[in-house]
């Protein structure tokens, strides 16, 4: 090799190399003996401390609406999936005798009335025991007892909604055979709908009734809700605690069962928006940034992800782990190390 080519690199090799910290949007030097890292300054903002939970979609009542008289389906069951209101016929069994029961009911408390007074009479004029006119008052009691039975039969024949909602299901069809007990449809209530999860021990107690919910259903849609109630028991086998949010009624058309990513409101506390290029690892490998100081020396410190921004317009991770405003450097912290003294050629403070 020539010697004038070896001098070059000799002269190349001991001449010091600069860092300079540049602030993010401005164009950095070409010189090959300047190494560039660029900076910015970032303050503390209020952050609300969040916990995941794999939940799923349920509505706030499903019920089994079920016969309490026999008899037989005489009109057409009212169709799946129709929005039905409180007191919606679901259901009509066959009268039969039941009819005929309330009538003969009231026949034999007019008997008994007529009885009872005619006895009344008779004990004023001291020609009737206190014993048969006690009896005789029985008598009309139990006539009118019969008539609530009789008529109580005769509304049982027609099944009703419980409450507002859907027809999920209709498992008989007109002419069916009724038992007492036996299913004629259920109704699900899906105003409003609820998310319903399983927190960890560990994360419970940052939660608490009333605190807001963000949903991430698997079609990517979001919704949010309420907390309305927190176990005080933990599951047996899972050692979690069920939790229900109570979804706004701005979101409508829900199912049920659909699974759902919950992220639940815990604290609020102060933390850090970063890019996630500012991102390193110290010397024993655990995660830290670097910024630089007042006196233009570049420090390491350790910091804790809890969170990150998909903003578009503002993407980045949050960190806790760093004190007030910090200048941080967002890119080339590889090539500085902590301790070492930076050029900057702008003002941190603007």
């Amino acid at each position: 090799m020539p010697r004038s080519a070896e001098s070059t690199n000799e002269r190349l090799t001991d001449t010091p190399r600069v860092v300079v910290a540049i602030p993010e949007g401005q164009t950095s030097s070409e010189s090959l003996e300047i190494l560039t890292v660029r900076a910015a300054r970032i303050g503390p903002q209020s952050y609300v401390e969040q916990v995941r939970v794999r939940g799923r979609t349920q509505a706030s009542r499903h019920v089994q609406v079920r016969a309490e008289e026999p008899g037989r389906i005489v009109s057409e069951p009212i169709p799946r999936g129709s929005r039905v209101s409180q007191g919606d016929i679901l259901c009509e069994i066959a009268v039969d005798n039941r009819q005929s029961n309330l009538l003969e009911a009231l026949s034999r408390r007019e008997q008994a009335e007529f009885e009872y007074e005619a006895s009344l009479d008779l004990q004023e004029r001291g020609l009737q025991s206190d014993v048969v006119v006690a009896q005789l008052k029985t008598a009309l009691e139990s006539s009118k007892a019969a008539i609530s039975r009789a008529e109580l039969a005769l509304e049982k024949t027609k099944i009703l909604a419980p409450f507002n909602g859907i027809v999920e299901t209709r498992t008989v069809e007109i002419g069916d055979l009724l038992n007492a007990g036996t299913i004629c449809a259920s109704v699900l209530d899906d105003t409003p709908m609820l998310l319903v999860g399983l927190v960890p021990e560990q994360d419970v107690s940052g939660i608490q009734v009333g605190a807001r919910v963000t949903g991430k259903l698997l079609s990517g849609e979001y919704v949010e809700g309420t907390v309305n109630y927190l176990a005080r028991a933990a599951d047996a086998i899972s050692r979690s605690y069920r939790v229900e949010i109570e979804v706004d009624p701005i979101y409508e058309n829900l199912r049920e069962g659909i699974t759902v990513e919950l992220m639940v409101a815990t604290r609020d506390i102060q933390a850090h928006l970063i890019p996630s290029s500012a991102l390193t690892l110290n010397d024993s490998g655990a995660i830290a940034v670097k910024t630089i100081d007042q006196n233009n020396l570049v420090s390491s410190h350790i910091i804790e992800i809890i969170g990150d921004n998909t903003s578009q317009l503002n993407p980045g991770i949050w960190v806790t782990g760093l004190n007030g405003s910090v200048n941080l450097i967002t890119l080339g912290q590889e090539i500085v190390f902590p301790g070492q003294t930076v050029e900057s050629n702008f003002d941190w403070d603007n």
